[in-house]
């Protein structure tokens, strides 16, 4: 892990977040594929005659330049790789999702190219219309996995053996997955937990035990911190269920 070079010129990556920086500047945060997670200063990149407001658009794949040596260098340029549609509205959210998991999960200045690679192709699904459950599982599984703390769904937690498709578990994350009764509120089914290991889920018992036990994962690697964006949606889902 090192500091960012003292130059960079047109390197891929993506805006994660922004916050107002003086006046009319902000500071960014930036996912890139050769240089990680980093901070940069952009300045003069608000109001209606900020030449780069338009370009500093979330979810879309970016050249970014910047000058300075240190935790968060100077943005001197910023372009579109490519001129992608924007995210179907109902995908917006999830997106946001994809961000906010990034910022709190990776650390500054780790190259993980693979992941950067993840990110690029699950946000082309969700642009396709691809389904967003599924899309939305496979992004935590592999972010978990890239990160070092993939899930071990081959065997059970202590014995070891096989995980069988007719078979119950219980995740514990200190621990994996140990044999519980199919009467265990929360169970997890194996034939989910084998699909989730060959990424190839089917079925909405599939999606939601692939849902619970992910969630349950990254809920440890979190320690705690809230995700903004679960709280947005489930008060919008309690609007959606009493209108």
């Amino acid at each position: 892990m090192t500091a960012a070079p003292r130059r960079v010129e047109l390197t891929p990556g993506y805006l994660l977040h922004h916050r107002p920086w003086r006046d009319t500047s902000r500071i960014l945060e930036v996912l890139t594929r050769e240089y990680g997670r980093l901070t940069l200063f952009a300045r003069a990149v608000r109001g209606p005659a900020a030449r780069l407001a338009p370009v500093l658009q979330p979810f879309r794949p970016l050249l970014f330049s910047w000058s300075g040596r240190g935790e968060a260098p100077l943005l001197t340029h910023a372009e579109r790789a490519d001129n992608c549609a924007a995210l179907p509205p109902e995908c917006v959210l999830a997106a946001f999702y994809l961000n906010e998991l990034l910022l709190k999960l990776t650390t500054r200045h780790d190259a993980l190219p693979e992941l950067f690679d993840h990110y690029h192709a699950t946000l082309a699904a969700l642009r396709a219309r691809a389904p967003l459950e599924p899309a939305l599982r496979m992004f935590e599984k592999r972010l978990l996995e890239l990160l070092g703390y993939g899930l071990e769904l081959t065997s059970e937690a202590g014995s070891g053996a096989p995980l069988e498709p007719q078979g119950y578990y219980q995740f514990r994350p200190a621990q994996g997955l140990v044999r519980a009764s199919a009467r265990l509120a929360g169970a997890l089914c194996g034939a989910s937990l084998i699909g989730l290991r060959e990424e190839n889920l089917s079925g909405a018992r599939a999606l939601e035990d692939a849902r619970r036990v992910l969630q349950t994962a990254l809920a440890a690697c979190l320690e705690g911190r809230p995700l903004a964006t679960r709280a947005v949606a489930r008060s919008m889902a309690r609007k959606a269920a009493r209108s």
